[in-house]
């Protein structure tokens, strides 16, 4: 038995739903509002443990590829841009220092008097010179941001330029855009 067969009283029996048929403007409010019904606190954390995963899966290439929005707020701008190509394209004695301290340490520890007093001659040697290599860079550095950044902030891109020269340049994050010897370019 087809609806067009059924009795007039099965049709009515059939077409009522026990309540009036919502407007669209009805329809579209409730379902906005499931939509903002709040989670359990578990699928909140995990919501939220995922979103910040997706944020450093994101920035970590970002960093490999050195350039994009992706890149942390610490390295995003052409000033921190430019900072990196400076600091990139010249040797810098802090980034030896640390394998060459370890050295240091080791020729220490041998007990004979030549190496132990080759120790305690490179070690403060090494701590000056770093020292020296680290006035010289900032102060290259602030003259140049002088010039090619009057008027904007630079702030933070000098201690930016001393973390990044401590750095061995094949473990640097973002990867170094420039060869050594290269001038520094300015990038938008």
């Amino acid at each position: 038995m087809t609806q067009e067969n059924a009795a007039p009283d099965d049709r009515t029996q059939a077409a009522k739903k026990g309540r009036a048929t919502p407007s669209r403007k009805e329809a579209e409010a409730a379902r906005k509002k499931a939509m903002k019904t709040p989670m359990t606190r578990k699928e909140q954390m995990q919501r939220d443990r995922q979103a910040r995963a997706d944020l450093r899966r994101r920035q970590q290439e970002a960093l490999r590829a050195g350039k994009g929005d992706a890149l942390p707020p610490r390295d995003r701008g052409p000033v921190r841009a430019f900072v990196r190509d400076y600091v990139d394209r010249r040797r810098n004695v802090a980034e030896y220092l640390l394998p060459l301290l370890v050295v240091v340490f080791i020729c220490s520890v041998v007990p004979t008097l030549a190496t132990q007093t080759i120790a305690v001659i490179a070690w403060p040697a090494m701590i000056l010179l770093t020292i020296l290599d680290e006035v010289l860079l900032v102060s290259g550095l602030r003259k140049q941001l002088k010039l090619r950044f009057p008027g904007e902030s630079t702030r933070g891109a000098t201690g930016y330029a001393v973390l990044r020269s401590t750095q061995l340049r094949r473990f640097r994050l973002p990867k170094p855009a420039i060869a050594r010897g290269e001038e520094p370019r300015e990038r938008v």
